[in-house]
């Protein structure tokens, strides 16, 4: 009896899969880097960019993932492969120089920090290193130090988070896979205040002080998108002043939003039905809100109830 050949192993000891066929060239950008160097929020990052993001993956099987996602040269897959890994971590270099030799396009991002920002990180989570065993934790982050150390010469991008907080470090990832930002989504919700104010408001102004076209028996049927109740509305005392300057309000604080990572917020303009005076305003909020980056969703929940 003939004995089959044992199979091909990787320098970690374990055994190699027969490669998928491939479908296009995707991208894979492979994160790794010390732990505590903001991996997690750098997967978050790319999540919310639009890549397929997989994390603790053993590095053994993105080839199997590679082309399973990809089937054509514009999906990207994000892999964060770290020392959790532990035996399997040890091949991440070989599996890249695979993937590259079968046409796929590999880059390492390697998330680096001082001794000094790990171990307060640490210390504020309360937990301790995966390398850290019964010894200090300084002693765990210098073991991995010189277990990524042939990863971070070889790494494509090096971004060292020691004294970058949080949304700067996702502005550096955004640079990094050159992806740009999203439009600012602002969903403006006109309601009634007798049917209960929208739960998920981030700002409610209640416009009950203008004049109420309710109380005009022509306007009565009509709502604030017929151009008579609008009129009507508008001319209200302090109707024009407040709405400019509430959009002048929103725009200061809607133009910071970008910065601290918050891409959507809704703005909620109540009456006491809904139908007319709410209308009437969060339509002409909703012109004065627009402009370049932002995309700007009129919604009117009250405006055909009885």
């Amino acid at each position: 009896m003939t004995e089959e050949p044992a199979p091909e192993t990787y320098p970690s000891g374990i055994p190699r899969l027969a490669p998928p066929a491939l479908d296009g060239h995707p991208y894979v950008l492979i994160v790794t880097g010390m732990s505590g160097a903001g991996r997690t929020r750098v997967a978050a990052s790319l999540g919310d960019l639009g890549w397929y993001v997989v994390d603790n993956l053993p590095p053994q099987l993105l080839g199997g993932l590679v082309a399973m996602i990809g089937r054509n040269p514009d999906d990207k897959l994000a892999a964060v492969v770290d020392v959790r890994g532990r035996e399997f971590f040890q091949d991440v270099e070989v599996v890249m120089d695979e993937l590259q030799e079968r046409g796929v396009r590999v880059s390492l991002l390697f998330l680096d920090a001082s001794d000094a920002a790990l171990v307060r990180r640490f210390e504020e989570a309360r937990r301790p290193h995966p390398l850290q065993g019964d010894g200090t934790l300084l002693e765990g982050i210098t073991r991995e130090r010189g277990v990524l150390a042939a990863l971070r010469d070889r790494a494509d991008h090096i971004i060292d988070t020691s004294d970058l907080n949080v949304y700067e470090l996702r502005d550096r990832i955004v640079s990094f896979v050159g992806h740009e930002d999203e439009d600012l989504h602002i969903n403006v919700v006109s309601f009634g205040f007798k049917n209960g104010v929208p739960a998920d408001v981030d700002y409610v102004a209640d416009v009950r002080f203008l004049n109420n076209p309710h109380w005009v028996t022509e306007l009565r049927p009509l709502t604030g998108l017929d151009p008579a109740v609008r009129e009507f509305v508008m001319a209200s005392d302090g109707a024009r002043e407040f709405v400019e300057s509430y959009a002048r309000v929103l725009d200061l604080a809607l133009s910071r939003y970008a910065a601290h990572d918050k891409h959507s917020v809704t703005i909620g303009i109540g009456c006491t039905g809904g139908k007319h005076r709410s209308v009437t305003i969060a339509e002409e909020l909703s012109r004065l809100l627009e402009g370049p980056g932002r995309a700007v969703r009129l919604v009117h929940r009250d405006k055909d109830k009885a």
